[in-house]
């Protein structure tokens, strides 16, 4: 195990190939959700010469089937970067991590509450709240509101601007909010259509857990918080962790189109998270 020291250590990777794509002149930053929802997450982000997951929900060979689908070898991957503990985003990290030879970067928490799942993969730990270096980026972990042991949302930053991501949780605070702002890209919950929640087969339990502090965001909820994230640098939003059950991906689409619409702050490319494939690769 390797432990990251809080915005001091730097990772130095393990020498795979360096190509660096560029886009108009610069830096190349591109972002796919291949998996979005309860079934399992992850997302890829390539940003100058870093290729990383962020969450590995499926099984390592299905993770490796979408990298290519968009056109990624999964052996050029850096690291697996992991949110939180649940098995929607940690089912594949641990074999993918051995079967890749790439670290996976998770918190000390995180780590001790899913031992297992990493067992034998070479695990950096880093610390919620503290950034830190990994190859050319810089990374900040930030705590967020779910009902796991550490749950973490991240902004990714390099030469080519800064790059946000926070799902699985249950409310917006003030700091997920203010890690966000300023990102080119952005990926956030769209989890329920509250009335259909309100009407669906869920057990009142799991919708009370769902709608609480510790559960997950609604639609409307989603795009209050992308109104507090709108500059005219954001090119790029993904609403992600839709729920197959209760949310349907027009209603998640079209309410933050209605917030896109009604202002002239900026004009961000939108996608919409799908459980069985890839996303759009959206390049900035």
């Amino acid at each position: 195990m390797f432990c990251l020291r809080p915005a001091l250590a730097k990772y130095a990777g393990n020498g795979r190939n360096a190509t660096i794509l560029r886009h108009h002149g610069r830096q190349c930053v591109q972002i796919c959700l291949l998996a979005s929802g309860s079934k399992g997450n992850a997302v890829f982000v390539r940003s100058g010469a870093t290729r990383l997951l962020i969450d590995a929900g499926l099984s390592s060979v299905e993770i490796i089937r979408r990298l290519a689908l968009i056109g990624v070898n999964g052996s050029d991957l850096h690291a697996i970067l992991v949110s939180h503990d649940h098995t929607d985003h940690i089912k594949g990290a641990g074999t993918l991590g051995r079967k890749l030879k790439i670290p996976v970067l998770v918190s000390y928490p995180t780590h001790k509450a899913a031992e297992s799942t990493f067992r034998k993969s070479e695990v950096v730990e880093f610390e919620s709240g503290y950034s830190f270096a990994f190859r050319d980026l810089i990374i900040e972990p930030f705590p967020t509101t779910h009902d796991a042991c550490d749950p973490v949302g991240f902004t990714i930053e390099s030469g080519e601007g800064r790059f946000g991501f926070a799902t699985d949780f249950g409310i917006v605070t003030r700091l997920i909010t203010e890690k966000l702002k300023g990102c080119r890209a952005l990926v956030i919950e769209s989890n329920h259509d509250e009335e259909m929640l309100q009407n669906g087969p869920y057990p009142w339990h799991l919708k009370q857990r769902i709608k609480s502090r510790h559960g997950h965001i609604s639609n409307n909820e989603s795009s209050q918080l992308l109104e507090e994230l709108l500059h005219d640098g954001l090119e790029g939003v993904f609403l992600a962790h839709l729920s197959e059950v209760n949310n349907d991906p027009r209603l998640a689409e079209s309410t933050a189109t209605t917030l896109l619409a009604g202002q002239n702050v900026c004009a961000p490319r939108l996608f919409v998270g799908d459980q069985y494939r890839p996303s759009e690769l959206l390049e900035i």
